[in-house]
């Protein structure tokens, strides 16, 4: 049976529910203790592990890849007092880009984007604690390996600052992503443009509709993230220090950036499809002005042979085609026509016309 994206009518709020397409990816939980002097790890924990990193003073970073193991998500939802509403949106994986205030902590919703053998939109959800982050994602890659690499070296502000500074970096993470997305469909729609103008056809047209249809599916998801990240930079919630808004600040400026980007690349894209249907016309009136050259050169050719083939005798009466009786009449007729086109030929060349 089918697995449905959305749960039956009368189920219970908070139900989560395993899709078998998500069962392909095993959940593995990776956790990070630190604080400014010290740094503890687990690549396998399990929550027994993060209770007991918990009870230390200093920072708790669980993230979670895979959301298969309904058990496990169920767990730290009771150890961290998530709401399930909350997770009932990071399993089925549908939940629009948002931020949630739930007073103890924070719940985010973000899309991840990138561009390989296709375009890949992944949800990536955030619970925020006085003391914790949480971060979930749907796959198994490993996006995040630069942002604990930091954390390791104690690189940046990111060991000197708590956990709301930690979360700004992976929405800033999430959000530069963007750049080489739109610098892929950049360079595709380059390409486009200059197919347009060189040999405009069918499948040139059908890419450039294609490209278009995914700007419109990006702005969609952008366009939440920037509202969600100016909720963060203007909200009151106390898990979010000055400090960090300064930051949030300019994470906002590059959504606005990634924004900006997009709508110009939707322009550029509606601009191509005027070049297209305008470089179509131009080889139509190419063609056309070519093939009315050919018959206007063929029209008094037609004439000759059309006037020598009535098939007068000139036996009948003097006047009836005398021509027919010269030697070289053949000839003759041909010399004329070979004039006819040449010199429409010339005359052509001059109006630059040909």
């Amino acid at each position: 049976m089918p697995y449905k994206a959305y749960p039956p009518p009368g189920t219970p709020p908070g139900t989560l529910r395993e899709g078998p397409e998500r069962a392909a990816v095993p959940s593995r939980l990776n956790i990070i203790w630190y604080d400014k002097t010290e740094l503890e790890e687990f690549s396998e924990g399990t929550v027994a592990d993060c209770q007991k990193l918990a009870a230390r003073a200093g920072f708790l970073w669980m993230h979670l890849t895979g959301v298969s193991n309904i058990e496990l998500l169920q767990a730290l939802g009771r150890f961290l007092d998530l709401h399930p509403l909350a997770l009932e949106d990071v399993v089925e994986g549908r939940a629009p880009t948002k931020v949630e205030d739930y007073d103890s902590f924070l719940f985010m919703v973000t899309r991840l984007v990138q561009v390989g053998n296709g375009q890949t939109e992944e949800q990536i959800s955030l619970f925020l604690g006085p003391r914790f982050l949480l971060s979930i994602q749907e796959s198994d890659t490993d996006h995040f390996e630069i942002i604990r690499e930091r954390l390791r070296h104690k690189q940046g502000l990111i060991r000197q600052s708590g956990v709301d500074y930690l979360a700004y970096t992976l929405l800033d993470y999430i959000v530069d992503s963007w750049f080489p997305v739109l610098e892929t469909f950049g360079d595709r729609l380059e390409e486009l443009e200059d197919r347009a103008i060189q040999r405009p056809d069918a499948k040139t047209m059908e890419q450039v509709q294609e490209l278009r249809r995914s700007f419109f599916r990006l702005r969609r998801l952008i366009w939440p993230l920037r509202d969600a990240l100016n909720t963060l930079l203007r909200g009151e919630n106390q898990l979010i220090t000055d400090h960090t808004r300064l930051y949030l600040r300019d994470c906002y400026d590059h959504a606005f950036q990634v924004v900006d980007l997009l709508e110009n690349y939707r322009e550029v894209t509606a601009g191509v499809v005027e070049v297209y249907l305008s470089s179509l016309s131009i080889r139509l009136n190419e063609i056309m002005k070519m093939l009315t050259v050919i018959a206007t050169i063929f029209i008094p050719l037609t004439f000759i042979t059309g006037l020598y083939g009535m098939n007068f005798s000139p036996e009948a009466s003097p006047w009836n085609m005398p021509e027919l009786r010269w030697r070289f009449g053949y000839l003759y007729a041909l010399g004329v026509m070979l004039m006819v086109s040449g010199g429409l030929i010339i005359y052509f060349r001059r109006k630059k016309w040909l």
